[in-house]
């Protein structure tokens, strides 16, 4: 049904899919990528029950699903405990970058509170640690029974990297994705300087915070 479709695929795609029976692969000259990961998950996974567990997980990603469509962005998927999500597609935006980390910051106040509440009730809590890159990506449906709308190249790989080298509590955004926002008002940054990146040697990372 369209309203299943439009569960699955960004507007646009899901109206090509249906008017010409596929979709076309794009490349997409700027979008800015988003890897969400939370610290600690296999040892929770190994205290709590499977539907605690389950239930903890489904209550942060609804939370994740709701600031990405207030922010414009799209959910790409969920791999295991990683949430990957990015702005500036399948319509190219000029506003992907700050509208990305404006969800980041979101994201890591909802985990923030959570923890509290779970402290608090002497329960196990999640912490998480979020990456931030831009760059170009190919854009595409992929599968068949089960498809799905995903991105690949580089860019991709350096958001996942930003998200592993980053630190717990913290927004880690790539030079890429700085000189985009560096003038925006509200934000602050904390250089990080050269930071060794799996696979990638050393790159420039800076922390990003909202002021006040």
């Amino acid at each position: 049904s369209e309203e299943l479709l439009l569960n699955i695929l960004p507007e646009e795609v899901a109206e090509e899919l249906k008017d010409k029976g596929e979709a076309e692969a794009k490349l997409i000259d700027e979008v800015t990528v988003l890897f969400t990961d939370f610290k600690g998950f296999t040892a929770m996974s190994e205290t709590l029950r499977p539907k605690e567990l389950v239930r903890d997980l489904h209550e942060c990603f609804s939370a994740f699903d709701h600031i990405c469509q207030e922010h414009g962005l799209e959910k790409i998927k969920t791999i295991g405990d990683a949430y990957m999500a990015a702005g500036g597609l399948p319509t190219p935006n000029t506003t992907h970058a700050m509208d990305v980390i404006q969800a980041a910051l979101e994201m890591r106040d909802f985990i923030v509170e959570g923890k509290a509440r779970k402290l608090a009730a002497g329960l196990p809590y999640f912490e998480v640690r979020i990456g931030v890159h831009t760059g170009p990506v190919v854009a595409g449906i992929v599968g068949v029974k089960k498809f799905q709308y995903d991105i690949w190249g580089d860019t991709v790989n350096t958001a996942s990297r930003m998200e592993s080298s980053g630190d717990v509590g913290q927004v880690n955004i790539s030079e890429a994705t700085y000189a985009l926002v560096k003038d925006q008002a509200g934000l602050a940054f904390t250089p990080r300087g050269k930071v060794q990146a799996k696979g990638k040697g050393e790159l420039e990372m800076y922390f990003v915070s909202p002021i006040g």
